[in-house]
């Protein structure tokens, strides 16, 4: 495979300051100092960023979502936003890896596509790591008329 223009002025810029091209562009490293962002940040971030698309219903599989539902209980506890999202970060990139619980009637792929725009621009512009994937498992439809229904019926009283 031969190397691109692109790969090119990479591997030159790289070879300028013995850095990797993007170790030499982050905005998280100056003269100053470094900025680190820990994990739960990005989490967070990704989290609350998939939460706000419209038709996503929920996040996290089906224990998750039921420790999240007795925690919701517990007076003083407080909800998870980081629930149903795992991140690897690193000095300068993230990876984002989502469950999410879809709306019934949602295009899953149009979905998908809306959650990677939002949750990669959220983390790019509040952290300042480039994202170099979004992973995103649907795990359950949620429907609302499961809600509603009542308990079946006994056949013993």
């Amino acid at each position: 495979m031969t190397a691109t223009a692109t790969d090119k002025s990479k591997s030159d810029s790289s070879a300028d300051n013995g850095k990797p091209a993007s170790a030499a562009k982050s905005e998280l490293q100056s003269e100053q100092g470094t900025t680190s962002i820990a994990d739960i940040v990005v989490q967070k971030v990704a989290g609350l960023a998939a939460r706000n698309v419209r038709g996503v219903h929920d996040l996290g599989g089906g224990a998750a979502r039921a420790f999240g539902a007795i925690r919701d209980r517990i007076p003083g506890a407080s909800a998870s936003v980081g629930q149903g999202v795992s991140v690897e970060v690193g000095e300068t990139q993230a990876a984002v890896d989502l469950e999410i619980v879809v709306e019934y009637g949602v295009a899953i792929a149009e979905l998908a596509r809306q959650i990677r725009r939002s949750v990669i621009a959220a983390i790019e512009q509040m952290t300042a790591l480039e994202v170099v994937e979004v992973n995103i498992n649907i795990n359950d439809v949620y429907i609302p008329e499961d809600d509603d229904a009542p308990a079946a019926a006994t056949r013993v009283q």
